[in-house]
């Protein structure tokens, strides 16, 4: 079956246009312009390619992408470590992968729920690639406002449910990096039906979302800080960082990290503590 090279040539023309030929070092080609950034001819010089074999990789027509020619890109339009490995995988979508049976839910690494319990002084959360979720402690689930289920999509109740934008005062930023973070696994999984079905849900639902998805921007593991106004605690403030585990890179831990002796390290203590007697109570 021939491989679907759509997503690779959309991802070329977003990255080709947002590079100008200044930017890129060189004189731009005579003539009227009509993109906004390189023309095919003039990345396919930068990159050492034929106008012909550039035109039918971004067209979708070029079957075989070798890694020469995908470092060649990167290099050109001066691609980050992130948006060079998401140009690999989608150059290269039939590589090797696990496969697990579509309709069963993952499985937490037990390694990664041994590092959880270590960490249950700050909110963490385990997700699988599809941003379901796998595992999350209490202190998460008070802070977010949200139950964080086991089998629930992080991603659907941040991008769709009224809550998550009221809970989380700088939403937009976290929000955008999390479809480009869904981005990076459909580059990964490209034939995820479930995830594929989720994009289109969540485009549907936002129109955010919608336009975030469009420009082609590539996130993954990205350090964020993320402010949550909490309506006992007050304002609280967080880095995001997350940890891929050495026995599936399908599953992230994500940790809310705190300043020392900031407002927000100070109060957590007592947040924690007081989620946790609501809970036993079952309130």
């Amino acid at each position: 079956m021939p491989i679907d090279r759509a997503p690779l040539g959309t991802f070329l023309r977003s990255r080709r246009d947002r590079i100008t030929p200044a930017q890129a070092g060189i004189t731009a080609f005579p003539g009227p312009r009509r993109v906004p950034g390189l023309r095919k001819e003039e990345l396919a010089v930068l990159a050492g390619l034929s106008p012909d074999h550039y035109s039918r990789l971004e067209q979708g027509r070029q079957q075989t992408v070798t890694d020469d020619v995908v470092e060649a890109l990167s290099r050109a339009l001066q691609l980050d470590d992130i948006e060079a490995l998401h140009l690999r995988h989608l150059a290269a979508p039939t590589a090797p992968r696990r496969r697990m049976p579509p309709d069963l839910p993952a499985r937490a690494d037990p390694g990664m729920l041994r590092l959880m319990a270590q960490l249950d002084q700050v909110p963490t959360l385990l997700l699988g690639h599809r941003s379901e979720v796998l595992a999350g402690n209490t202190l998460l689930r008070e802070v977010l406002g949200w139950s964080a289920d086991p089998g629930a999509s992080f991603a659907r109740w941040l991008l769709l449910d009224p809550a998550a934008r009221e809970r989380i005062t700088n939403w937009a930023d976290f929000a955008a990096s999390t479809v480009g973070a869904l981005r990076f696994e459909v580059g990964r999984h490209p034939t995820d039906r479930r995830l594929a079905a989720l994009v289109r849900e969540l485009r549907d639902g936002d129109p955010d979302v919608s336009r975030w998805w469009d420009d082609q921007r590539v996130t993954f593991r990205t350090s964020l800080t993320k402010k949550v106004a909490h309506p006992v605690a007050g304002p609280l403030v967080f880095g995001i960082e997350s940890v891929v585990g050495p026995h599936d890179p399908d599953q992230r831990l994500v940790v809310y990290t705190v300043e020392p002796d900031s407002p927000t390290a100070r109060v957590l203590p007592l947040l924690a503590n007081w989620a946790t007697t609501t809970s036993d109570r079952g309130l």
